[in-house]
């Protein structure tokens, strides 16, 4: 027995042994693209830019689903240089080396090593993926959702898109998964693989990044930049850019666990009118389809007797002003109204018998909607078109990632573990898609939880999911959506006040997060009902604080709106990192204690109950209290007060900032009367800003001429500052032909010895000058055309 166990044993083991270290054999280059053949199988080598390279290595007999994160993009050259050792595969910009024996891959931007694979693909049975290099000094962001700190490295993580309901301070598997991560090194890789896996980022084996599945497919995107604005954008060049979403996606939103019926729906906007809180959509959760929590999931029509006249409701709501966003899930009961349909229709995942997968979940016995099955993605966007046709303005996805998934569920294109991760992708995509079809002239609004990689191309805006009701939910968000943020999901947002749990009203946590929510890219407070969330049910002084906060979102709608364009070109989000201000120093990327708002905003959030003061370390310039106007040097502590209306905020020195006065809704909104802020100061002799304007609601305006793009510019001289405005593009309708501008200049030492627009000055009634918050405000029309405006300080003595 003895003897045959050893002779069986090393049979066993060869059979056993994971496919690794294949050798090159061949070459070619054709479809603009370098192939290799190994021996193991294919490997193609293809551009997708000047600075990103999509690996797509094909074992045989390995299954390859498509990717789901790459979009089509045109050939890029390169050149190849084949030695006896390598192969060398060159863009200009990036360099990848292909090691014959074994075979193994290294990328350089220039003569700089980015990164290296270790072992390189490796595949096994049921378990495949690659092995990467990782410097000692080498910090880690990314993998999607988690709250663990913004450097990751040290951490082994699932890759399956789950919920987390009521999570605070830490949290290792949410909603929203990538198999993606930024380096410190300046590199981006995305593994392209929508299966069930783990991602190791120096766990196991402190100086290796592994990724593993079990199945999918076998390839990788490596992404570089001479800066991490410039990763960002040469990522969501490959993996699709973000629409730009309407005007009222940045107003606020009235959300709940959920509006009961039409009388209560109405009555809450009725409020908010009353109350002169402004309001552009309201969110209605699971009840527009039946009056119970379970058993309705799946109708997807009005439930009659809660909204006897819905078509009436959305028409009044829209003349009002306010957009209807209605909760959808991909799930349908077997005591839907709609299951019979949805069986005959064959639109359901199937079982291993081939029939429709049933399985109990808290709402109920259900199946699922299959939607990488054609026919069913049809079906499902048949019922959206027909509920946008009554006047319904945007959608929420819900328990997308799908919230409950067994493994024995057959999609069209493969199991359940094959494609979890894309299965709210693909869900973002037909929803996108049908309205890009059926309604083409609207900009999709899309709010869902769960997606991957490229999602970002389908409108989608996701949330950070239940989050607790605690100082701990709160501390979580920045450093949620500053992750997110990098990999092209800009408008990942919280609900604001948090939503799971809670057994009292905590006003100060309450208003806390919704200050913070003006700076965030959606403000929608959303709860659960036995603490509202809208700010209309709670006390005079909350209410009053609260619209104080509101009417802020809406003043800064012209710098939020230019964020969202600025989003939509380049992938870089509204939120940013604190490392983007000095990418030479690592220590950086741990922080998340604050962040970025665009260009001209540094905000430190309100975390903790009873803080009157912050101590923070500022980056480098010089920075002004957004509220009260004091001066800070940065590249050193400093202590902000905490005031009860607003958490600490602070502009840059040389920022420009448009603002309106508050509307009560988005559709007033103009920007014919425009305060153009600006701070000034001695240090910053030179500075710039923009401000994009187009009708608000029309898809493509900005790759059209139907947009215009105000510029401004200011010089800081000894005794002068100079401030030139000029706008660039066509026209729309809406567009002023006049503007009353009000330029505020802060930070002015003492009032001016003149102000003149283009070499004549300005009479004494168009200006004014505060002493006390030193502050210069100058009036004067402006037709479009280049202006300058020239400030005199008096003669020193």
């Amino acid at each position: 027995m003895r003897l045959r166990l050893r002779l069986l044993l090393p049979f066993t083991l060869v059979l056993a042994a994971p496919a690794w270290a294949a050798d090159y054999v061949a070459h070619a280059l054709r479809d603009d693209s370098l192939h290799i053949e190994t021996s193991d199988g294919a490997l193609r080598l293809s551009f997708r830019g000047a600075e990103a390279i999509e690996a797509h290595y094909r074992p045989e007999g390995r299954k390859q689903l498509p990717s789901f994160s790459l979009i089509d993009t045109a050939p890029v050259p390169a050149t190849l240089d084949v030695r006896d050792d390598r192969l060398v595969y060159d863009s200009g910009r990036l360099r990848a080396v292909v090691h014959k024996r074994p075979l193994r891959i290294e990328y350089l931007r220039g003569d700089t090593p980015l990164l290296a694979e270790e072992a390189g693909l490796f595949h096994h049975e049921t378990l495949r993926g690659f092995r990467f290099r990782l410097a000692p000094d080498e910090k880690l962001l990314g993998a999607g959702q988690r709250v663990l700190g913004m450097d990751r490295r040290g951490h082994r993580l699932p890759l399956y898109n789950r919920p987390h309901y009521g999570y605070g301070s830490r949290s290792e598997q949410m909603y929203f998964s990538l198999p993606a991560v930024l380096s410190s090194r300046k590199y981006l890789l995305l593994f392209d693989n929508s299966a069930r896996g783990h991602i190791d980022l120096g766990k196991t084996e402190p100086d290796v990044l592994q990724f593993e599945a079990v199945a999918g497919r076998t390839g990788y995107l490596v992404v570089a930049g001479d800066s991490y604005p410039r990763i960002i954008e040469n990522y969501v060049a490959v993996t699709g850019r973000p629409p730009l979403p309407a005007r009222w996606t940045l107003g606020n939103y009235a959300s709940r666990f959920g509006y009961r019926s039409e009388a209560q729906a109405r009555e809450v906007v009725r409020l908010f009118r009353a109350h002169d809180i402004p309001l552009d959509a309201l969110v209605l959760d699971l009840y527009w389809f039946g009056p119970d929590i379970q058993g309705h999931m799946g109708k997807l029509d009005w439930d009659r007797e809660a909204f006897p006249d819905p078509e009436g409701m959305l028409r009044d709501f829209a003349a009002d002003g306010v957009q209807t966003i209605l909760v959808t899930e991909p799930f349908v009961l077997t005591t839907s109204t709609r299951w019979d349909e949805a069986v005959q229709a064959g639109v359901l995942a199937r079982d291993l018998a081939g029939k429709p997968k049933t399985f109990d979940f808290y709402f109920g016995h259900t199946g699922l909607i299959d939607v990488f099955d054609r026919r069913a993605a049809d079906w499902f966007w048949a019922i959206y078109r027909g509920l946008t046709a009554q006047g319904v303005a945007g959608w929420w996805g819900d328990l997308g990632e799908p919230e409950v998934h067994p493994h024995d569920t057959l999609h069209a294109i493969g199991s359940a573990d094959e494609v979890h991760n894309a299965y709210g992708h693909e869900w973002a995509r037909l929803v996108y898609e049908g309205m890009r079809a059926d309604f083409p002239a609207r900009r999709p609004f899309v709010m869902m939880r769960a997606g991957a990689p490229g999602s970002q191309r389908y409108g989608m805006v996701p949330w950070t999911g239940d989050v607790e009701r605690s100082w701990d939910g709160l501390g979580a968000q920045v450093e949620l959506a500053l992750q997110m943020g990098l990999f092209g999901f800009g408008w990942i947002h919280s609900d604001l006040g948090g939503f799971a749990g809670g057994e009292r009203f905590d006003r100060d946590l309450y208003l806390r997060w919704l200050q913070y929510g003006v700076f965030q890219p959606v403000f929608r407070p959303h709860a659960q009902e036995h603490i509202a969330p809208e700010p209309v049910f709670h006390d005079r002084r909350t209410r009053a604080l609260a619209r104080e906060a509101v009417r802020l979102r809406y003043r800064l709608l012209p710098y939020h709106y230019t964020l969202a364009w600025q989003h939509a070109r380049t992938g870089l989000p509204p939120m940013r990192p604190l490392f983007f201000e000095d990418e030479s120093d690592p220590a950086l990327i741990d922080r998340h204690d604050g962040y970025l708002w665009g260009d001209a905003f540094l905000v430190f959030p309100v975390v903790r109950p009873r803080v009157s003061v912050l101590d923070v370390e500022l980056p480098r310039g010089v920075w002004f209290d957004f509220h009260g106007g004091c001066r800070y040097e940065g590249g050193r502590r400093q202590r902000l007060p905490v005031r009860r209306e607003a958490i600490p905020v602070l502009v840059r020195a040389g920022a420009f900032v448009p603002m309106i006065e508050p509307v009560a809704t988005t559709r007033d909104y103009r920007s014919d009367r425009l305060e153009l802020h600006y701070w000034a100061d001695a240090g910053t002799p030179a500075a710039e800003g923009r401000m994009y304007e187009d009708d608000g609601h029309s898809f493509g305006a900005h790759d059209s001429d139907a947009h215009e793009l105000l510029h401004f510019a200011a010089e800081h001289g000894a005794q002068t500052l100079t401030v030139r405005l000029r706008r660039e593009g066509g026209h729309y309708p809406g567009r002023p032909d006049t503007r009353r501008i009000t330029l505020v200049v802060h930070g002015w030492a003492q009032a001016p010895q003149r102000v003149q627009l283009d070499g004549r000055p300005l009479a004494d009634a168009d200006l004014r000058y505060d002493a006390r918050r030193r502050e210069l405000r100058a009036s004067f029309d402006w037709h479009g055309e280049a202006a300058v405006v020239a400030i005199r300080q008096p003669d020193a003595e």
